[in-house]
């Protein structure tokens, strides 16, 4: 039997950890990962395109990503895209593809990267006890004094739970940041 807050509480729950791991897959690590790169927004075709609907998007070793467009005419607009997007890289553009080498990370951008990584696991958090405010003033208000202690007591286990998710994410995150 779950109450119809706690139901509540998980989806906003969800909600602040889908965007979390969102915001971590557009950080930099020590590879060339597509996400990166993916939700970039291309002036293609007298509109605003995602990259990865203007272009396919390879990744050919662990400093290297391909950009090939499915439309040649596009290849401009999909160099500016990324010098745009500021990423730190360069794009080259050698008439058919445009190829992006990222350059290898020193420790002062790793040690850059791992404090964001901290900043939105808290920022996560904060979203997180904000639900949990909003579900325990409503739960207050709850006359069966067994069933507001339940729901009281469920949300508190939900609340850590979610708590160690955004730590294991972090963790996980800022290793991958941490790798040479």
């Amino acid at each position: 039997m779950h109450h119809p807050l706690l139901a509540q509480f998980e989806l906003g729950v969800k909600k602040s950890l889908d965007h979390l791991h969102q915001e971590f897959s557009k950080l930099q690590t020590g590879r060339a990962n597509a996400s990166l790169i993916e939700h970039i927004f291309v002036e293609a075709y007298g509109q605003r395109m995602e990259m990865k609907a203007v272009a396919s998007i390879s990744v050919q070793d662990a400093r290297c990503i391909v950009l090939q467009p499915w439309d040649k005419s596009v290849l401009g607009a999909v160099e500016k895209a990324i010098q745009t997007a500021n990423i730190g890289v360069n794009p080259v553009n050698d008439g058919i593809v445009v190829r992006l080498n990222f350059p290898p990370m020193t420790e002062e951008r790793r040690l850059q990267i791992k404090k964001v990584v901290s900043q939105l696991a808290e920022a996560a958090k904060i979203s997180i006890r904000q639900e949990r405010q909003k579900i325990n003033d409503v739960a207050k208000e709850i006359a069966d004094e067994n069933e507001k202690e339940r729901v009281q007591k469920d949300l508190q286990k939900m609340v850590d739970d979610a708590n160690k998710n955004v730590e294991e994410s972090a963790k996980k995150k800022e290793q991958e940041v941490m790798t040479v």
